[in-house]
C-alpha cells in the first residue's frame, strides 16, 4: 500500500490581483491541473478556508490517502478534516477503517472525522475534498443513482442541467463541507448562470466527463471585473468567497462542486445579476 505523494500550497489572493494578473498567472492561482497520475495520490492544499483537493489513481495499488503532516500539522490527514469523495473513473473501492464501499462512476462517499482511508480499483479515479471540522459525523455512501436531482436552467437558454446534492447541510450530517455533482443537458453549454457569489465559503469546481479535445471557459473574478481560465478535463478551480464561478463548455461536460467555510447553509449566497457582470 502506498501513501506518500506529492501536495502543493496555494496562498489567498485578493480581487485587485486576479483582475490584473496574466494568464499565467490566473492558472497558477487558481487553477489546480495534474491531480490525476495513475498509480498516485496528489493534492493542493489553499489558505482559503483551509481547504484539500485532491486526486487518487489506484491502478494495480492500494493507495492510503496522505498524511500530508508538512502542511496539515497532523498525524493524519482526517485527524482534524472530513472528507469527500468522487468516482469520476470506473468501479473501485474507497476503505474506511475496516469497512469498504464500492463506487461506480460519479458515485461519491462522506467520510468523518478521524478515520483512515485508502483507494483501489484499477478503473477508479477518485476525487476527494477535505476540510477542517470541529465534530465528527457517519461515514454515508452517496450513489448518483440514488439522489434526486434538482433540474435548472433550460434549453432555450443553453443552461439546462441536473444539479445532485451529496452533502449539503440537510440529509447528510457534516460540520462544514458541502459536496455535489452537476450534469449538463445533452445541447446546453452553460453551467451556473446567472451566476451567485459565496461571502462566506470557498468553493471549488473540478470539471470531469469532458472529451479529450473539449474544454470549458471557467468565468471567474468579481461582478464587473471577471477573467477567464481555459480548462481541460479533470481540472479544478479554486473560487475564493469574492469570485463568481460560471463557465461554458464546448462540448458534454459535468462538474463536481464542493464548498466549506463559515457555515454549511446551502442557500447562503449571493445572486449576481447579469446585468452586473
Amino acid at each position: 500500500m502506498r501513501g506518500d505523494f506529492v501536495i502543493q500550497v496555494r496562498y489567498s489572493t485578493s480581487p485587485s490581483s486576479a483582475e490584473t494578473a496574466t494568464t499565467a498567472d490566473l492558472r497558477e492561482s487558481f487553477l489546480v491541473p495534474d491531480l490525476f497520475v495513475p498509480g498516485e495520490v496528489h493534492g493542493t492544499y489553499t489558505h482559503d478556508d483551509r481547504l484539500v483537493v485532491g486526486g487518487a489513481v489506484p491502478g494495480a495499488d492500494e493507495l492510503e490517502l496522505p498524511a500530508w503532516s508538512e502542511v496539515l500539522g497532523t498525524g493524519s490527514h482526517l485527524e482534524g478534516r472530513e472528507l469527500g469523495v468522487i468516482n469520476v473513473g470506473g468501479t473501485g473501492h474507497v476503505v474506511v477503517g475496516d469497512e469498504k464501499f464500492e463506487l461506480d462512476h460519479l458515485d461519491g462517499l462522506f467520510v468523518g472525522r478521524g478515520s483512515e482511508v485508502s483507494f483501489g480499483g484499477a478503473d477508479a479515479a477518485f476525487y476527494f475534498v477535505s476540510a477542517p471540522a470541529h465534530a465528527t459525523y457517519p461515514t454515508r455512501l452517496l450513489r448518483n443513482a440514488e439522489v434526486e436531482p434538482v433540474a435548472l436552467g433550460s434549453a432555450e437558454t443553453a443552461n439546462e442541467r441536473s444539479l445532485y446534492r451529496y452533502v449539503w447541510g440537510q440529509d447528510v450530517k457534516s460540520s462544514v463541507l458541502q459536496l455535489g455533482v452537476t450534469v449538463i443537458a445533452p445541447g446546453s453549454v452553460w453551467n451556473t448562470v446567472p451566476p451567485h457569489l459565496h461571502d462566506r465559503r470557498t468553493e471549488i469546481y473540478c470539471y470531469v466527463d469532458l472529451d479529450e479535445d473539449a474544454r470549458v471557459f471557467h468565468l471567474m473574478g468579481e461582478p464587473g471585473a471577471t477573467r477567464h481560465l481555459v480548462v481541460r478535463n479533470r481540472e479544478a478551480v479554486i473560487s475564493p468567497p469574492w469570485s463568481i464561478h460560471a463557465g461554458a463548455g464546448t462540448g458534454s461536460y459535468a462538474f463536481i462542486w464542493a464548498m466549506a467555510g463559515e457555515n454549511n447553509v446551502y442557500t447562503d449566497l449571493s445572486p449576481v445579476a447579469l446585468e452586473d457582470l
